[in-house]
């Protein structure tokens, strides 16, 4: 293997929106940079988002209750969950905990620590574009939760309530507002309500491959690697054994997603870190204009203009790493599209499925290595990856530079697991 490659002060292991906004803020600060992923920027699971700022995500899955819908929402042919029988074993030991998570304490506790990294969140994403030359590629807007009517709205005040008492403001509107600000919707549907302070992505894709672009060019590095080993001299991790080469490292952020359990299990501890399987189909032609995304309450997914199409994406599959895409999740997708827009034409569209990193109580993993001062933690993000992409770069290059934080990271600890 070829070692004469030189040293970077840290390198990134991940080139999603995570990985890359580390990348960035961590060169801000005066470092040399290296970023390592298998795939280019902004094609793995930062691909296939639904593309939202989603600064009202302190509301977790796993709401009070959640247990007693769980076989309702699996035995709903168009439901937003699935869990092969063939996978429920192997689901469980994160299942649990998952369910157990969602009794009304740990609740608020998940929403408090969540809303502590969303606050401005739609404004970092703003400020880290503008400053890479990428402000094409995303946009302030509302963000829309759309109900067939009140009663439906009221069946979710668990979730509202937190919303609110978190300080997350939104506006009701009705019957002919709902018209007014999104023509195309279903006559079916008379409220939504409308969210202050968010944005989304038209392209999270291209959205990463610009700031990936703006770090390189101010003289960040990005190699295309598969790595599979980390070495260790003295006790230290010292290099990263790729396909190509060993590449030696001195401060080393694992921002890997749903990847970086074995990462951490080589550097520290095996943590419950489990694939979401997420699903999106974007159609090309639709016939009718979105404005602003909306997310179906009903459906549990998201409609989001972009600009190849029109997006929905959402549903949760546990099916691991490995298994191909469940090909019948499309059609739940198209059965909503239709639902939503009854005037769609869905003749021309493309499918994907990802990989959503999910940990058991819903929050991700910041945080600096335990057993190697030298490693730093960046995964977990589950539904709120792309939303949180700046605010946890901040974070890791304030921990990278000075060991100190302008939040308190303890519940996002690697060592609570």
């Amino acid at each position: 293997m070829n070692t004469d490659i030189q040293t970077a002060d840290v390198t990134v292991i991940g080139a999603g929106i995570i990985g890359i906004s580390c990348a960035l803020q961590l060169q801000k600060k005066g470092l040399n940079v290296r970023v390592v992923d298998r795939l280019p920027p902004g094609e793995g699971t930062s691909y296939g988002n639904a593309g939202i700022f989603a600064e009202c995500g302190c509301v977790p899955v796993n709401l009070p209750g959640f247990a007693w819908q769980i076989p309702k929402l699996m035995l709903d042919p168009v439901g937003p969950l699935s869990i092969p029988a063939s996978y429920l074993l192997k689901a469980a030991p994160w299942g649990l905990p998952f369910v157990w998570n969602s009794r009304r304490s740990k609740f608020e506790k998940v929403a408090d620590a969540l809303n502590t990294l969303l606050v401005d969140a739609t404004q970092l994403h703003l400020d880290q574009a503008r400053e890479a030359g990428a402000e094409q590629w995303l946009s302030a807007s509302p963000y829309y939760y759309l109900y067939r009517d009140r009663a439906n709205f009221d069946k979710d005040s668990v979730a509202w309530e937190a919303r609110r008492k978190r300080g997350i403001r939104y506006d009701l509107l009705q019957d002919q507002q709902v018209r007014e600000v999104e023509p195309a919707v279903s006559g079916a549907f008379g409220l939504m309500a409308s969210l202050h302070n968010h944005g989304f992505a038209n392209n999270p894709e291209q959205l990463v491959k610009a700031l990936a672009r703006s770090f390189t060019d101010n003289g960040g590095e990005i190699l295309l690697r598969e790595i599979r080993d980390i070495e260790f001299h003295d006790g230290r991790p010292s290099a990263l054994v790729t396909h190509k080469e060993r590449l030696p490292i001195d401060k080393l952020v694992v921002a890997a997603g749903v990847w970086s359990r074995q990462l951490a299990a080589k550097l520290d501890r095996d943590v419950p870190l489990q694939s979401e399987r997420g699903y999106h189909i974007e159609v090309s032609a639709p016939g009718l204009k979105l404005n602003s995304p909306i997310m179906f309450a009903e459906g549990k997914l998201v409609a989001t203009p972009m600009n190849g199409g029109i997006r929905f994406a959402g549903l949760v599959e546990f099916g691991g790493l490995d298994a191909e895409p469940n090909t019948r999740f499309a059609s739940r997708l198209l059965h909503h599209a239709k639902t939503l827009f009854p005037s769609i034409d869905t003749r021309e569209y493309r499918e994907w499925m990802g990989h959503r990193p999910s940990l058991p109580d819903s929050l991700p993993v910041i945080d600096q290595s335990p057993n190697h001062a030298s490693v730093y933690y960046a995964f977990g993000h589950q539904h709120m990856g792309l939303t949180l992409g700046p605010r946890t770069g901040l974070l890791i290059a304030e921990l990278v530079s000075s060991g100190q934080t302008e939040v308190d990271l303890s519940p996002y600890s690697i060592s609570r697991f």
